[in-house]
C-alpha cells in the first residue's frame, strides 16, 4: 500500500508493505484467529514452496533430475500449490473435500509416479500402456482445471478444445481437418515426451523463470522498489506532467522485473495514480497510463517475463541477442508514450511537482544506487555468454550479499524463507499458463494445425504481407485477451509466426510481432485485464479506461509494422542509414501522438492534425522520400507551435468532469 500525503512540505513516496506478506510469516506469526489447522496448513505449503525454491536455485547450479522427470516433478509440486491455494470457486478458501481435496490427492499421486516411473516410462514411449494412459489423462484434466483457477474460463476452453481437437480433427472441412490419432499417439506426444505438457514453455518455466520471480521477489524484500519509485520522481517529476512521467518510469522499471503487467499495475497502482490524478489528470487518464506502463514493462530487457525466454528456446537465439533486439523498440514506445503524457500536460495546462518535494538526485544515487547493481550483473554475464540461467542465480547471490550493506535491508531468516515462498506462489498462475500452452502447442504440432493455419492465412490475405499481418493482429490480439503473455505468445508462435516467415519475414521479426500483440492485448478492449486492474484503483470506467490506454500506449500497436517495414530498427545497413531511420520513425510516432492529443506545443488546428497524420504515415516507412516528404510536414508545424507556444489563452484548462479526456 502506498502512502501519498506531503509531509514537512514533501511528497511521501514510501510504499507501505503488509509486514506478513507470506504463508510462512502468518502461520508462525499472526495472531488473527487461524485455527491450528489453517496455520498447519499454510505452514506445510511454505514449507513445500521452500523446499522447490531452493531445488530450483540447486539446479541452476548443479543441475538435477533428467528433462522428463524434472519438468514432472516440477508440474506436479505447482500441482500441489495449486489445488492448496486456489478454491474450485474463485473468491473461497480451499477445503471442499471433493473439488479441492480430490484434485490435491491427485497431484501428490502424479508427484509420486514423477519420482518413480522414470526411467521405464521413457522406455514405453510408441507403446504405452493403459496405466500411462489413465495417468496422462489425469494430468492433463488437472492442469486445465488448474489453468481455470488461476488464469480464467478462456485459456481453460481453449486447452480443453485443442486436446479434444486431436480426436475430433476428421470431423473438420479442409485444411482444418486431419487424420485423426490413437489415445496411444497422444499419450506420447503430451505426457510421455517433451513435447506437450513438459515442453520448452515448462522448460522454461522451471529454470529460468522460477529463477527469476525468486529474484524479483528478494529484490523487492531489499528496497528496490521503493527506489525505483524514487528514482522515478527525481529524475521526472519537475517536467510538466512530471508525475504520469514518472508512472511511467517507476511502473517500466517495475514490470521489467517481475515480468508481469497486471500484479505491477496492482502494486504501483495504488501509489501512482493518486499522485497523477492530485495534480490535475482525469482518473480516465492516470489509469490508462499506469496500466500502458505496467504492460509495457514486459518489453523491456533486461528480464522482458517468462515469454522472452520462450521466444529464445523456440528461435533458438540466445536470450541476450532476443534482449538486445528488444531494446530499441522499447526505448521508442516508452519514448512515446512520454511525449503523450507530455502533449495532453501541455493541453491541460499542467506542471510538475517543485523541486523542494522532491528526493534528491544525486543524494538518491549515492544512498541507494547500488540496488541496481544485480541487473547490471545479470546483463554484464549474458553478454560474455552466460546463461540466463546461471546468470540469474548470480545474481540472486549478489542481491543477498548487497542486503548486508545497510540495517534496513539486511535480510533475516525468516525474510530469506519468506522471499523464497513469495517468488515460488507467485510463479503459481504463470506455470499452469505453462502447462495449459504445452498441451495446446502439442496438439498444434501433433495435428499440423499450425501449418494449415500458415497456408489458410496466407491463401486468405492473397500472399501479400499487409493483409497478413492485418490478420494476424485481429488473431494475436484476440488470442490474448484474457491470458497471461507466455500463453498468448506460446499459442501465436505455434499458429501464426510461421505464415509470416513463408512471406520473407525474419524468423525473429515474426516472433516480436506477435509477441508485442500478445502482450498489448492486456489493455486492447474488451478484456483488458491490466486497465480494468487500473481502473478499479483510480475510480474510473473500465472500458473507458481501456480505450484511453489504446490512445496512450498506441506506439504498442505500430512498432510490430514498424520492425517488418523499417529494417533500421534492426540496426541492418551502414552507420548513418541506421540514424537516420531511427530519427525518422520516432519522429513519425511522435507526429502520430501529436494527432492522437490534437496537441503539441499547443494545441492544434484542424488542418495541423491532418498534416500530422500524414507525417506519421510517411516516416514509419523506410523511404527516403516518404521520410522527407513526412519531414516536410513535420518541420513547418513544429516551428509554427514554437513560435506560438507562449500564449497561455490557447492552452486548455484542467475539466471538471474527470471523465473526459
Amino acid at each position: 500500500m502506498a502512502k501519498t500525503n506531503a509531509e514537512n512540505g514533501k511528497i511521501d513516496l514510501t510504499i507501505e508493505e503488509e509486514r506478513m506478506n507470506s504463508s510462512i510469516e502468518k502461520a508462525l506469526y499472526n495472531p488473527d484467529g487461524w485455527s491450528i489447522w489453517k496455520r498447519l496448513r499454510q505452514f506445510l505449503i511454505a514449507i513445500i514452496a521452500i523446499t522447490l525454491a531452493v531445488y530450483v536455485i540447486y539446479y541452476a547450479a548443479a543441475g538435477g533430475f533428467p528433462a522428463w522427470q524434472h519438468r514432472a516433478v516440477f508440474t506436479s509440486i505447482f500441482l500441489i500449490l495449486c489445488f492448496s491455494t486456489f478454491s474450485y470457486r474463485k473468491g473461497k478458501e480451499p477445503g471442499h473435500v471433493l473439488f479441492d481435496g480430490v484434485p490435491l490427492v491427485l497431484s501428490i499421486a502424479l508427484l509420486g509416479h514423477a519420482f518413480f516411473s522414470y526411467p521405464e516410462i521413457a522406455l514405453r514411449q510408441g507403446a504405452s500402456t493403459f496405466f500411462d494412459q489413465i495417468v496422462a489423462t489425469v494430468m492433463i484434466l488437472l492442469v486445465i482445471e488448474g489453468v481455470r483457477r488461476t488464469i480464467g474460463h478462456a485459456m481453460a476452453i481453449l486447452a480443453l478444445f485443442f486436446w479434444a481437437y486431436i480426436f475430433i480433427g476428421p470431423m473438420f472441412p479442409g485444411i482444418l481437418g486431419h487424420q485423426g490419432f490413437s489415445y496411444s499417439r497422444m499419450t506420447d506426444a503430451l505426457f510421455i515426451t517433451t513435447n506437450g505438457i513438459f515442453s520448452d514453455p515448462i522448460y522454461v518455466a522451471s529454470t529460468v523463470l522460477i529463477l527469476f520471480l525468486i529474484f524479483a521477489a528478494f529484490m523487492m524484500r531489499t528496497g528496490v522498489g521503493q527506489f525505483f519509485i524514487e528514482f522515478a520522481f527525481a529524475l521526472t517529476g519537475r517536467i510538466r506532467g512530471g508525475p504520469a512521467l514518472a508512472s511511467v518510469l517507476s511502473s517500466g522499471l517495475l514490470a521489467t522485473v517481475s515480468g508481469n503487467g497486471a500484479a505491477n499495475a496492482s502494486m504501483t497502482g495504488p501509489f501512482t495514480i493518486p499522485l497523477m490524478k492530485r495534480v490535475g489528470y482525469t482518473k480516465t487518464f492516470s489509469g490508462a497510463v499506469e496500466a500502458v506502463a505496467s504492460q509495457g514493462g514486459q518489453i523491456m530487457p533486461p528480464i522482458m517475463g517468462a515469454a522472452a525466454f520462450v521466444m529464445a528456446e523456440y528461435t533458438g537465439v540466445p536470450y541476450i541477442e532476443v534482449a538486445a533486439y528488444a531494446l530499441l523498440p522499447a526505448i521508442l514506445f516508452f519514448t512515446v508514450v512520454g511525449v503523450v503524457i507530455y502533449f495532453q500536460a501541455q493541453r491541460l495546462g499542467l506542471q510538475g511537482i517543485p523541486g523542494d518535494q522532491l528526493p534528491n538526485f544525486w543524494s538518491l544515487i549515492v544512498r541507494k544506487g547500488y540496488l541496481i547493481l544485480p541487473l547490471i550483473i545479470i546483463i554484464v554475464l549474458m553478454v560474455i555468454g552466460y546463461s540466463p540461467m546461471r546468470a540469474g542465480m548470480w545474481a540472486l547471490l549478489v542481491v543477498f550479499l548487497l542486503s548486508l550493506v545497510k540495517k534496513e535491508s539486511r535480510l533475516s531468516v525468516m525474510s530469506i524463507f519468506a522471499a523464497l515462498e513469495k517468488g515460488i506462489r507467485n510463479a503459481v498462475p504463470t506455470v499452469m499458463a505453462c502447462a495449459g500452452a504445452g498441451i495446446i502447442a502439442g496438439s498444434v504440432i501433433m495435428t499440423g494445425l499450425g501449418m494449415g493455419f500458415s497456408r489458410f492465412a496466407v491463401e486468405l490475405s492473397g500472399g501479400q504481407l499487409l493483409p497478413l499481418l492485418l490478420l494476424i493482429m485481429v488473431a494475436s490480439i484476440i488470442l490474448g485477451m484474457g491470458m497471461p503473455t507466455v500463453s498468448a505468445y506460446v499459442i501465436l508462435a505455434t499458429v501464426a509466426a510461421g505464415a509470416l516467415t513463408q512471406l520473407g519475414v525474419p524468423v525473429l521479426v515474426a516472433h516480436f510481432f506477435v509477441f508485442y500483440f500478445g502482450i498489448f492485448s492486456g489493455i486492447t478492449p474488451p478484456v483488458a485485464i491490466t486497465s480494468f486492474i487500473t481502473a478499479g484503483i483510480a475510480g474510473s470506467n473500465p472500458l473507458r479506461t481501456s480505450v484511453y490506454s489504446l490512445r496512450v500506449g498506441m506506439a504498442g500497436f505500430i512498432l510490430p509494422y514498424m520492425l517488418v517495414y523499417n529494417p533500421t530498427l534492426s540496426l541492418e545497413g551502414s552507420v548513418p542509414s541506421v540514424i537516420f531511420g531511427i530519427t525518422t520513425a520516432l519522429l513519425g510516432l511522435v507526429a502520430f501522438a501529436g494527432f492522437i492529443e490534437g496537441c503539441m506545443l499547443k494545441r492544434t488546428a484542424v488542418w495541423e492534425r491532418v498534416a500530422l497524420a500524414a507525417a506519421a504515415v510517411l516516416l514509419v516507412t523506410d523511404h527516403l522520400w516518404s521520410d522527407l516528404i513526412g519531414l516536410g510536414l513535420l518541420l513547418p508545424i513544429f516551428i509554427y507551435q514554437w513560435r506560438g507556444r507562449d500564449k497561455p489563452s490557447e492552452m486548455g484548462t484542467v475539466k471538471k468532469d474527470q471523465h473526459s479526456v
